[in-house]
């Protein structure tokens, strides 16, 4: 059960018991311990990652989202799958990493499929080429997917389909986001992927503490920026007959 809802302050502090925190471990029982006030307090930040993910992500789909599956990793309560059937895509798996944001996600019942899954340490539990659409919206940071498991989300994703991530653009998390960035590069130019597009959102959601507020007079008062990146897989190349 959720507690009283906690004003700007209050949800600023609790994060902010979390900075810092890079052992995996640890950050998952942060968010165990998070899970019944989650959506309360990004409310209150004004988060507005899966929105803006859905969107883009919707935006660039070539078939009908109704045909979609799509696999939402590092799903949490189920933001994105909220964001994803108000546009039409209705075949929704997700993974995740605590126990009790899990079980927010699966009272919600946007999701057919649900799998507890630490992505990094594992693989995901799909097969190869499987879905139309993979998004990580919220999870590529410090402490939670580390940016060298992005190759297994290509992995699951079909020929063609479609990869949505995201990552904060505050003060603290710019060394992974350049790092993941770099990453992102070398697939592309291994030719494991096409980029669509990358949006920075000056607006992404409350800052938690004045240090990690950017410098950028081009930002929302309040806010960080983050980042979304929507990438296509390559689609298969087709074996070259011998002839005669």
């Amino acid at each position: 059960m959720a507690s009283p809802r906690r004003n700007l302050a209050q949800v600023q502090a609790w994060i902010g018991t979390s900075h810092g925190i890079t052992d995996l471990n640890q950050k998952i029982s942060f968010y165990d311990q998070w899970a019944s006030d989650y959506d309360q307090d990004v409310g209150t930040l004004d988060y507005q990652a899966p929105r803006l993910a859905a969107d883009c992500l919707a935006s660039a789909f070539l078939s009908s989202p109704q045909e979609a599956l799509l696999l939402d990793v590092a799903c949490g309560t189920g933001l994105v799958a909220v964001e994803l059937q108000r546009l039409g895509f209705c075949n929704l798996h997700g993974v995740e990493g605590s126990k009790s944001m899990l079980e927010v996600a699966k009272n919600r019942g946007l999701y057919q499929q649900l799998s507890l899954c630490v992505l990094g340490p594992e693989p995901l539990p799909a097969p190869s080429d499987h879905y139309d659409a993979v998004t990580v919206v919220g999870a590529l940071s410090d402490g939670q997917i580390p940016y060298s498991a992005v190759p297994e989300l290509l992995r699951v994703t079909k020929p063609g389909g479609l990869l949505c991530l995201t990552t904060r653009a505050n003060s603290s998390n710019l060394p992974y986001k350049e790092a993941l960035e770099a990453q992102l590069a070398r697939l592309e130019q291994a030719g494991k992927w096409n980029r669509v597009l990358v949006r920075t959102v000056d607006q992404w959601e409350r800052a938690t503490s004045e240090q990690e507020l950017p410098p950028s007079a081009g930002s929302s008062p309040g806010f960080i920026p983050g980042a979304i990146y929507l990438y296509r897989k390559q689609e298969a190349v087709p074996a070259q007959g011998t002839g005669f």
